[in-house]
């Protein structure tokens, strides 16, 4: 029998190589080409011209009709009320499909106020509120904003804490790109940008999701650029913060972190989803920010439901605080890193 050497396809990706010799035997035609043909087929070319002067203009405005363009490339058709369903699975599942291929197993989830920046800068912050009502002391709106800039300055440490803390998360891990336990944020600035900075900083990867605003949103710079996600839907952003944590650490902020603090603590109080810590940051601020006491009190929450958080005041506190917290309900959070 002679056998012949021929061209031939290389896995899914249309690269023809040459086979080894002897491959194929004579009678067993080559594979095909992914994508050329000796011949092309009719609809491969519009009417000719001859045949129809105007073929051709009839065709191209056929192919611009929006009816024409594909469904999973038209904006127009996805942006639709009616495909709302379509785009709430992709907005849920691009990121899923992400999580998973980089192993994120579990997550620490930390908010905080996207306005109390690193101490420098609020310094600075504070010599340009005082210079601007220097120059015109009796402006009360220049006042407020000093008095602002100032209480921002003094609640500054806690940028320095959540870097800390984004540190101890990223460490823990069996390696630096070890992400079965992974830090995550809302991807913003601020106390969000400080604790992925905290695990930037020793060289581990941190989670932020960020979501589609009027005004635009940038991420921080130190997210890992393969774990920054952009939602459309705040409801897609909550399900992946809450999806995977072990823990929600709530620093100093406004209605964003009071939204995410207290759905969580709703799901806990009601049990639609386990148990897990909550730690809110800044004792004497959070006491004013939200009366607990107050609450139970008027009956409106249970006694029992002030114990599903607790105060912390330094990096360390707070995660020591998770690893007993999940020590003595008999899962210990590092044993899923061995």
């Amino acid at each position: 029998m002679v056998l012949r050497k021929k061209a031939r396809l290389n896995n899914d990706y249309g690269v023809i190589s040459m086979p080894k010799d002897n491959d194929f035997p004579d009678g067993i035609p080559e594979p095909a080409h992914y994508h050329e043909r000796r011949e092309p087929l009719p609809w491969q070319a519009p009417k000719a011209l001859e045949d129809d002067p105007l073929a051709l203009a009839r065709v191209q405005a056929i192919m611009a009709s929006p009816g024409y363009c594909q469904a999973d490339r038209d904006v127009a058709f996805l942006d639709q009320d009616e495909t709302r369903g379509v785009r709430l699975q992709i907005d849920y599942l691009k990121p899923e499909l992400l999580l998973e291929k980089q192993g994120v197993t579990h997550t620490i989830v930390v908010f905080g106020s996207t306005r109390l920046p690193e101490p420098k800068e609020a310094r600075r912050k504070v010599q340009v509120a005082q210079q601007a009502l220097n120059a015109d002391p009796e402006d009360k709106d220049l006042q407020r904003r000093l008095k602002v800039a100032e209480s921002i300055q003094v609640k500054s440490h806690y940028y320095e804490q959540a870097r800390a803390f984004g540190g101890l998360v990223g460490a823990s891990g069996i390696a630096p790109q070890d992400c079965r336990v992974t830090l995550i944020t809302g991807g913003g600035p601020g106390i969000m940008e400080a604790a992925n900075r905290g695990a930037f900083d020793v060289g581990a990867k941190s989670i932020g999701l960020n979501i589609s605003l009027p005004h635009e949103q940038y991420p921080n710079p130190y997210i890992s650029p393969d774990l920054c996600f952009r939602f459309h839907y705040f409801a897609m952003r909550k399900l992946h913060f809450l999806k995977r944590a072990k823990a929600l650490v709530a620093f100093p902020g406004g209605y964003g972190t009071l939204d995410e603090l207290f759905e969580m603590l709703t799901l806990i109080q009601t049990r639609s989803i386990a148990p897990l810590p909550v730690v809110l940051v800044g004792e004497s601020f959070w006491r004013q920010a939200v009366n607990v006491d107050f609450l139970v009190a008027e009956g409106v929450i249970a006694a029992e439901d002030q114990e599903l958080f607790w105060y912390a005041e330094t990096a360390e506190e707070i995660w020591q605080g998770i690893l007993h917290w999940h020590q003595v309900n008999g899962e210990p959070l590092l044993n899923n890193k061995c």
